[in-house]
């Protein structure tokens, strides 16, 4: 018979997830997601896209800011779940709610562990040129992301793929495998394997202060950084732009390209721009306040001519 099951997640990844479990006929008697906060122009409280979709699928939603006070923690029990399932939820969860579940708590985890264990394991698999990740299920522990594997789906990189198209393919990669290992729980035949204890790499939370592109590294680094921070929070440089003055330019997408000259130096003008080893091509930018471009329209508005250089200040 279906599983009743707590579903614990905050952000756009998990919707897949949340969607994929109860249209499996699942009993989700209760969504954790974390409170509502000031977004947008007027900073008005914002439900998270997990708040949302819970809302509108008619469940209810819990947005306790801690789960460490023995009140949040009886409450969880109470909910008498077979199992909960957290994806991207953003709260430690103390052993008492590891252990409340009949099955205990299961994490949809988009990397291939232990490679990646952490915050951002798609931004690092790509700024790292990784040709190949994964999603999986874990069995939560109380170490980070350390719990053993009950399910895999391993996914190629390519090499213009960025972080945000990754994202999405392994959501709905997600989705599909939390249906798959539920259903194995559901018939006792759910098999959990430790983790290697080699290959141990961690994906550490992304800082805004490393999204400076740094063109004095070779092509093949600048371009995986560019495709690893996009779209957020975007890796960018700075020029002179038509009004004299300097603008950070956001980058998107780029490719990489033979080329020789200083790093930062402009080499045509279609948006070659030279690296410490080759160049990369920019294929998609944005200005501050504008919209992203395709590079033709882009330099429209914005011309970097041949001989041009970035980052000089």
């Amino acid at each position: 018979m279906p599983l009743k099951l707590v579903f614990m997640g905050t952000p756009e990844f998990s919707v897949p997830c949340l969607d994929a479990l109860a249209a499996a006929g699942h009993e989700i008697v209760a969504v954790y997601s974390q409170p509502p906060r000031p977004a947008g122009r007027g900073m008005a409280d914002r439900k998270s896209p997990v708040h949302a979709r819970a809302e509108a699928l008619g469940i209810p939603v819990l947005t306790p800011k801690s789960l460490k006070g023995a009140d949040e923690q009886s409450a969880f029990a109470g909910h008498g779940a077979d199992a909960a399932v957290v994806v991207a939820y953003g709260l430690l969860l103390p052993k008492a709610v590891l252990d409340a579940s009949a099955h205990g708590c299961f994490n949809v985890h988009a990397s291939a562990l232990p490679r990646w264990r952490g915050a951002a394991p798609i931004h690092r698999a790509i700024m790292a040129g990784d040709a190949e990740t994964a999603v999986m299920v874990m069995k939560m522990e109380e170490g980070l992301d350390t719990g053993p594997v009950c399910a895999t789906t391993r996914v190629p990189i390519g090499p213009l793929v960025t972080t945000g198209d990754l994202h999405d393919q392994l959501a709905q990669a997600g989705a599909a495998l939390i249906v798959s290992a539920m259903a194995d729980l559901e018939h006792g035949r759910l098999v959990a394997v430790p983790q290697a204890a080699e290959g141990v790499v961690y994906a550490a939370k992304i800082d805004k202060a490393e999204a400076r592109i740094d063109f004095t590294r070779d092509a093949a680094a600048v371009h995986n950084h560019i495709r690893g921070l996009s779209p957020f929070p975007g890796a960018w440089f700075e020029a002179v732009g038509p009004a004299g003055t300097v603008e950070r330019i956001k980058v998107l997408r780029s490719e990489p390209v033979a080329g020789r000259e200083a790093p930062g130096m402009v080499l045509t003008d279609d948006l070659v721009i030279a690296c410490g080893t080759g160049a990369v091509r920019i294929i998609e930018a944005q200005r501050a306040g504008k919209r992203p471009m395709l590079a033709p329209e882009f330099l429209r508005g914005f011309p970097l001519v041949a001989g041009a250089t970035v980052n000089q200040t």
